[in-house]
């Protein structure tokens, strides 16, 4: 046992109870990692306004997720981009086992947090993309002028109905209860707002249409009587849900001890039932589930683990050492970077120095071909790639005009990856891929310059084994968190498979083809022109669905 490579603590989730901890935690001078499989900041990160945060008048989810990752960096923690697939905690020495490798450490805070529950009603499951939805950051957009139903009575059925008045032409609010279940204050604003009706003790019961929701029916419990809404338009309409959260606890069952519905049990001390194992967020039983509640619980978990601690380090002979601040462990990239653009271009000096241990590794020399025209976008594409030609001598960038040079099966604009032997390798970006994909380009790139990712050779087999030409456009918003793993996964396939090409649209400059399929949710995923596919998916379900 080389005690040296143990961290004191292992943080799975970086939402604001894993930074809350990690902060802590660093800044007591312990080695701490924090695991993160998808964005660092959680499910803030798609809160537009966080204006109850004591002591911020206001900013956005992203703000102030960025501002404590920032401050966990400066007290030295360190974080991977990767997903957990199992752990045993039972030991002194905890281990936690990931898909880029095992990690072991002296104690574990899980903050893995909770996702949208679905409700049930007839409906949901086959209309999810295509009117039925659950983040209204993510899928506002595609409601623009259409009339928006929001089912729900909470907080965030109250703060996202008000984000919607953005888009929609109207909002209506279902409430089961009598009354919203949020703070007065929240709920008044949600009944005076000039664009939002609300209906007290009434369900949503079903939803059909043809390629979009065109009615819906509900039951108004206090009348004992049902009644339809019909779109009065072939856009349809939309509905989004927000009807609570399921904690993300699949993975700890049977390993710590869980409520009836799957909440971690802890004590004051945000302790379970396993020493060495603290339970902070939204993940653990509760009454308030907001980013005040996550912090405290994270800072709780963290001065709790100090003091479970310190025998332990006698005992093995550790003596804590200053810490220094870390780079993010970038195994599977940097998914915690929103917005790359700056005041002085896309990719600001931060991101830059980060990239350099990722390029430093590359095997073999990347081409970029950017296609482009005179469209604004194409403007953006031009810059985007100015800029990331100076970063490494690893990649080439060509620049081709459409009017010297128009190739008859590109959609302008694009970034198409090729090798040195001026071979297509199967992956083309229509738009900049900025916000979360960014974290999508430089994997790519990196898979396709090797070593590239740890695959599993019962995937890699499968993508082998793909033996037709299979085209899949991957539709994405920049703020959409789920996206990159879609287009991820997507472009692993494409790189190992010459037969499999992919190609990633933003749907903000491509409105076409959000028509054509009839887009009401991302991220989207069309094979061959015909299958259309809703949701965040691995590369897994992805190789499952091209079989």
């Amino acid at each position: 046992m080389d005690i040296n490579k143990i961290y004191d603590a292992i943080v799975i989730g970086g939402g604001s109870a894993g930074l809350s901890a990690a902060i802590y935690l660093g800044r007591a001078q312990y080695k701490v990692l924090v695991i993160e499989k998808e964005v660092i900041g959680g499910q803030i990160t798609i809160t537009s306004d966080v204006v109850n945060y004591p002591g911020i008048i206001q900013t956005s989810g992203k703000e102030l997720a960025d501002h404590m990752k920032e401050q966990a960096l400066h007290f030295g923690a360190e974080f991977l981009i990767g997903e957990v697939k199992d752990v045993d905690l039972k030991d002194e020495i905890k281990v936690v086992k990931t898909d880029k490798g095992e990690y072991e450490a002296l104690s574990v805070v899980i903050a893995t947090g909770a996702s949208p529950r679905k409700i049930g009603f007839d409906g949901e499951l086959e209309y999810a993309g295509r009117g039925v939805a659950y983040c209204a950051t993510c899928d506002g957009e595609f409601f623009t002028g259409q009339h928006v139903f929001v089912i729900g009575g909470g907080f965030a059925a109250a703060e996202e109905s008000m984000f919607l008045t953005k888009y929609a032409k109207s909002v209506t609010v279902v409430v089961r209860e009598k009354n919203f279940t949020c703070a007065e204050s929240i709920a008044k604003e949600v009944l005076e707002h000039d664009k939002i009706n609300v209906v007290f003790e009434t369900e949503l019961l079903e939803v059909t249409g043809e390629d979009n929701i065109q009615k819906a029916v509900f039951r108004d419990n206090k009348k004992n009587e049902t009644y339809e809404y019909d779109a009065d338009s072939e856009d349809g309409f939309g509905v989004f849900v927000f009807a609570g959260y399921e904690p993300a606890s699949k993975l700890f069952k049977d390993k710590i001890e869980l409520d009836e519905r799957g909440y971690i049990i802890t004590d004051i001390n945000q302790k379970t039932n396993i020493d060495g194992v603290y339970g902070a967020g939204d993940i653990c039983v509760k009454d308030l589930r907001q980013v005040v509640t996550a912090v405290s619980d994270g800072a709780t978990a963290a001065t709790s683990i100090e003091k479970y601690l310190s025998p332990i380090h006698k005992k093995l002979g550790i003596k804590r050492e200053s810490t220094k601040a870390a780079p993010v462990i970038s195994g599977k990239g940097n998914t915690d970077h929103e917005d790359t653009t700056t005041q002085d271009g896309f990719i600001d000096s931060g991101m830059k120095a980060q990239l350099q241990p990722i390029f430093d590794k590359f095997e073999k020399t990347v081409v970029l071909k950017g296609y482009i025209d005179d469209s604004p976008i194409s403007k953006e594409v031009k810059g985007f790639l100015d800029e990331v030609k100076e970063l490494t001598d690893k990649v080439r960038v060509e620049l081709i005009h459409k009017s010297e040079k128009e190739e008859a099966s590109i959609e302008y604009p694009s970034i198409a990856f090729y090798n040195e032997e001026d071979e297509y390798l199967g992956v083309q970006l229509h738009g900049v891929p900025g916000g979360h994909e960014f974290n999508s380009f430089i994997v790519a790139m990196y898979n396709a310059a090797g070593p590239g990712q740890p695959i599993d050779e019962g995937i890699l087999k499968r993508i082998k084994e793909i033996d037709k030409k299979t085209n899949i456009k991957v539709v994405i918003s920049l703020s959409c968190t789920m996206c990159p793993d879609v287009v991820m996964g997507s472009s692993r396939i494409a790189l190992e498979n010459d037969q499999v090409e992919m190609e990633m649209y933003d749907m903000a400059h491509f409105p076409e083809i959000r028509e054509k399929y009839q887009i009401k949710s991302v991220p989207c995923m069309i094979i061959n022109d015909e299958e259309v596919h809703f949701g965040k998916k691995k590369i897994d379900d992805i190789v499952e669905l091209l079989a």
